[in-house]
């Protein structure tokens, strides 16, 4: 299945629809099935102690596995999530940005399974894991 909405268009997305978070996020790269994407840490993410804060993790898991089903489905606001489990594997480095390597495991016409990993920029070691279901609107007849 080609890709359907590539980085650009995402990103046009996140602004028109969800522009109350959008400037928190970049996209990367979109391929088949794949996305690469970065939160862009800001002090509204830390918890005490000056890491990223648990939530603001799962929101980079949870916009990925998003955006990746969009990237194949096309541009539908409605879908949303039905399931998700997070493991914490390690702190975040202080200071940089997370990013975010999210691959569709299934696409269905209505779920969406996607895994995420989630990185400090600039380690190859994974602090989060991440897996997402997502459903799929019906398509409107008519």
């Amino acid at each position: 299945m080609p890709v359907m909405m590539d980085e650009e268009a995402l990103t046009h997305f996140m602004h028109e629809v969800f522009d109350q978070v959008a400037e928190d996020f970049a996209v990367d790269h979109v391929g088949e099935g794949e996305i690469t994407m970065r939160l862009l840490t800001a002090h509204r993410h830390l918890r005490p102690g000056g890491t990223v804060s648990g939530p603001s993790m799962f929101a980079l898991a949870d916009v990925a596995a998003y955006l990746v089903t969009l990237a194949m489905i096309g541009p539908q606001a409605l879908a949303v999530t039905t399931n998700c489990s997070i493991d914490f594997m390690r702190k975040p480095l202080a200071g940089v940005n997370l990013i975010a390597k999210a691959r569709l495991l299934k696409l269905g016409k209505q779920l969406s399974v996607t895994d995420v990993l989630i990185y400090s920029e600039g380690s190859d070691k994974p602090v989060a894991r991440a897996s997402l279901t997502y459903a799929i609107p019906p398509k409107s007849i008519g």
